[in-house]
């Protein structure tokens, strides 16, 4: 017999079924009860959290047999066969594999036609950020002018991406991730019909490893019951997934609380026998971390309910709340760069010490044991205190007088140097660069574009570094145009400096002859007088 996975049997068939995304349910059912229905929709939101079955179970109601409404029968022959997967008149577009011009206009040639066997035509593509801008002129005609027939469901996880023509076209629903109590609640209900035994811990062990993602947390709901027998046990949860025991996550916060350097490199060491992935422990501990942020901020009954409170409230009176926000800052970027590292324990161990080298505030920086003098006689006696406190070399904090300095320095060429000079400094830190953007020169904020620039930067100032990019309708001061301004100045000061050449002016009069001003090119800054 052939098996279903659980996240396509448990798939909602009507709105009832839908978990969460009450907002979305609402609107779509007002409007196919007042028959009040728009010729196109946006549903956008993270993989997982129902796009395309709300999209799906919206097409259902629109040809019910039954009649168009919020509740389609799903026994007609127009439901089951949406369900199925295969009504004539639901064409299903995935725009990822999909992308050209050409096939746009061939998906589109058949829209002038009436439907097949159900009342509306329904085209369902998804991540419809994906098609070219071809593509979306050639769609932007029939969204202006649609037959009555037609309807577009359109799902996507960028909506940023679309052209605006396109979104102003749509009636753009926003799906959210969904709650972890949520998942969990779902969950029992399709462990008790399946008649699986399950430990709530590790329910909510999974809940949370879906990241708000229904469809994530019943794949893996599939894989712990293949893991345990059919049987759902905290711990081979937490083997199956990886996780970490937080014991050694508390031991960490614990030694990095009280500034204990010996105690974060011993619990470190006991990490390593279990051979952990360290990218993984390090999410675990940005995740305690801001666990404990906001039971300083928002007191502890804020948190959900199946996460140790007690210790959290602990962490949350015994740590300064400006170092949680800099251990978290710190534990992220660390997460980011683990793959330059030599090795994935060395990268984790200097993080965890760049979190007691720097401590802002009245905190001390907690620093190195002095390395012991030696006699040896090739080499001078050495006691280096000071140098020692450092975890690795602080990211220089640049201004906007340093700032065109520091673009010029950038060892970038290209398309990458053009991104950098058309890019102004709106704030820094030590760890932090906030760059804007001209929305006129957004063509150059490509993904590769940006990590050349970031590599570039990181290079420069500082490997700690995060970079982060806005967009302005009027940017600040840039290299770019600086350098443009000055070029203006040039190519004045040369126009006036032919004007008023003697030389010149005698040829003008003598012969009734004219400067053509546009002619006119300042002198390259070698050739010039001082």
């Amino acid at each position: 017999m052939t098996y279903l996975a659980l996240a396509r049997k448990w798939r909602p068939k009507n709105f009832d079924e839908m978990v969460g995304q009450e907002h979305v349910v609402r609107a779509l059912s007002n409007a196919l009860d007042s028959g009040r229905v728009h010729h196109a929709y946006l549903f956008a939101g993270t993989r997982g959290v129902g796009k395309t079955t709300v999209a799906r179970i919206f097409a259902k109601a629109l040809n019910c047999e039954q009649g168009v409404s919020a509740k389609p029968c799903c026994e007609c022959g127009a439901c089951t066969g949406i369900d199925a997967g295969r009504f004539f008149d639901l064409i299903e577009v995935d725009a990822a594999s999909r992308t050209k011009v050409d096939d746009t206009r061939e998906l589109l040639e058949n829209v002038q036609y009436t439907p097949t066997s159900g009342r509306y035509k329904v085209y369902l593509i998804d991540e419809v950020h994906m098609l070219s801008n071809h593509s979306f002129n050639a769609l932007l005609k029939t969204l202006e002018e649609p037959p009555p027939h037609v309807k577009f469901l359109f799902a996507t996880t960028n909506p940023q991406k679309l052209p605006v023509t396109v979104l102003s076209r749509c009636l753009q629903f926003n799906l959210k991730r969904l709650p972890s109590a949520q998942i969990v609640e779902r969950m029992v209900h399709i462990c008790a019909d399946e008649g699986t035994d399950a430990d709530p811990a590790a329910l909510a062990r999974l809940a949370r490893s879906a990241s708000g993602s229904m469809r994530a947390a019943l794949s893996l709901l599939d894989q712990a019951l293949a893991y345990g027998l059919d049987t759902l046990v905290d711990q081979d949860v937490a083997d199956m997934l990886g996780s970490m025991d937080p014991r050694h996550i508390n031991a960490l916060l614990a030694a990095l609380s009280s500034g204990d350097p010996a105690a974060l490199i011993a619990e470190i060491r006991e990490l390593d026998s279990l051979v952990p992935d360290y990218a993984a422990v390090l999410d675990d501990l940005a995740t305690q971390l801001q666990h404990i942020a906001v039971t300083q901020f928002a007191g502890v009954e804020s948190l959900d309910e199946d996460l140790d409170q007690a210790t959290l409230q602990q962490f949350a009176e015994s740590m300064d709340s400006d170092l949680v926000q800099l251990y978290y800052q710190i534990a992220v970027t660390g997460r980011r760069d683990l793959e330059l590292a030599p090795d994935p324990r060395l990268g984790f161990e200097m993080s965890l010490l760049r979190m007691l080298a720097f401590r802002p505030g009245d905190a001390p920086a907690v620093t190195a044991r002095p390395v012991a003098k030696t006699t040896s006689p090739q080499r001078q006696p050495v006691d280096t205190p000071q140098s020692a406190g450092s975890a690795g070399k602080q990211p220089e904090v640049p201004d906007d007088s340093d700032w065109p300095g520091v673009v010029e320095s950038l060892a970038i060429d290209g398309a990458a140097r053009q991104l950098a000079e058309n890019c102004a400094l709106e704030s820094s830190t030590p760890f932090e660069l906030s760059l804007s953007l001209d929305e006129r020169n957004q063509h150059l904020l490509t993904d590769q574009l940006k990590s050349r620039l970031i590599d570039a930067l990181r290079a420069r100032l500082g490997t700690g570094l995060n970079v982060s990019f806005t967009m302005r309708e009027h940017g600040g001061e840039t290299v770019a145009a600086r350098d443009a301004r000055r070029a203006e100045q040039d190519l004045e000061q040369a126009k006036t400096a032919i004007e008023t050449d003697p030389n010149v002016r005698k040829l003008v009069d003598l012969f009734g002859a004219e400067i053509d001003a546009d002619s006119v090119r300042p002198a390259p800054p070698e050739s010039r007088r001082d």
